[in-house]
């Protein structure tokens, strides 16, 4: 067998920068110290704060007035960071600044009288903080093409839409396809949303599956853009599983393969990826590892002052 790894691996700069902030966060003041909901969609950096006594909430009044909590990678809305002030929290903001640009410009349209279209999983933390930039009688959440027909907006009107930083940049460019045909008005974003690190993992699955006959995707079920890199090899019709550490594997799913690919979301650490490695060579005879350079390996973004 030969092991193909996707040339993203490890933590996007967004990711990097949210656990940065738990961690000098947890030295510098120690605990209690309580993050609303998950900081990422990673079951094995969740449990490892958990373990230094780092307690996540989903509910602000889970946390005692003046505590220290940590907003989510994924972002708020302002109701809760009202909230958080009313409650006299100490709070830190760890949302990725791709999210926040997302949400400057939502507000931006709300602001200026302009229905939002919203493409995005509403269940999703990141939708729910977005949402709250958005006067709710101008918002409107889709994340399929059958859901634009329904839209009980004119159509000769201006209509902005934002995306989910996380969604299939391919799904997402059929559904503003969509858009643009029934809004001739709607207004053109300077930039896609769907963040570097979602391209770039989206762009590298289907260059695995160019070449391997089965992909394994690290990331937990909760992550959108895990679950998004398993459904795009699928769709590519190259068989593939999703698993949140190697304890997960089925070995026999992969006898008799001759090429495997191995990804991983935004919010994995590498060394997930490390012991899956690890645990294909202890079952398999392993002829060569194909690693190639990251794209992302200069991409930082500035660190929260503590």
């Amino acid at each position: 067998m030969e092991i193909y790894l996707a040339h993203t691996q490890g933590f996007c700069a967004g990711v990097s920068r949210a656990i940065d902030i738990v961690d000098r966060v947890y030295q510098k003041y120690g605990t209690p110290l309580f993050v609303f909901h998950e900081i990422v969609h990673n079951t094995k950096v969740v449990n490892d704060f958990k373990e230094k006594g780092v307690q996540f909430v989903d509910d602000l009044d889970e946390a005692p007035d003046n505590a220290r909590i940590i907003f989510s990678a994924h972002g708020v809305s302002p109701k809760i960071i009202e909230k958080a002030k009313n409650k006299k929290l100490i709070f830190f903001d760890a949302t990725c600044p791709l999210v926040s640009h997302v949400h400057k410009r939502a507000k931006k349209f709300s602001d200026n009288g302009i229905d939002v279209i919203l493409i995005g999983h509403k269940n999703h933390q990141e939708v729910i903080g977005t949402k709250g930039y958005v006067n709710k009688d101008r918002l409107h959440i889709i994340d399929s093409e059958n859901q634009i027909d329904n839209l009980k907006i004119d159509s000769l009107k201006e209509v902005g839409y934002v995306v989910q930083t996380t969604l299939s940049s391919d799904d997402t460019k059929e559904l503003v396809a969509k858009l643009r045909l029934r809004f001739p008005c709607l207004v053109e974003t300077s930039a896609d949303d769907v963040c570097y690190a979602t391209q770039n993992r989206q762009n590298a699955i289907k260059d695995l599956c160019s070449i391997c006959d089965v992909v394994i995707i690290c990331g937990s079920k909760e992550s959108s853009n895990s679950n998004r890199l398993c459904e795009l090899a699928k769709k590519l019709g190259v068989e593939s599983y999703l698993v949140d550490s190697s304890d997960e594997i089925d070995i026999k799913t992969l006898e008799g393969k001759q090429r495997l690919g191995i990804s991983s979301g935004a919010s994995v650490p590498e060394s997930i990826v490390l012991d899956i490695v690890e645990k294909i060579k202890s079952n398999f005879l392993v002829s060569k590892i194909h690693i190639s350079e990251s794209p992302e390996k200069e991409i930082l973004f500035s660190a929260l002052d503590i």
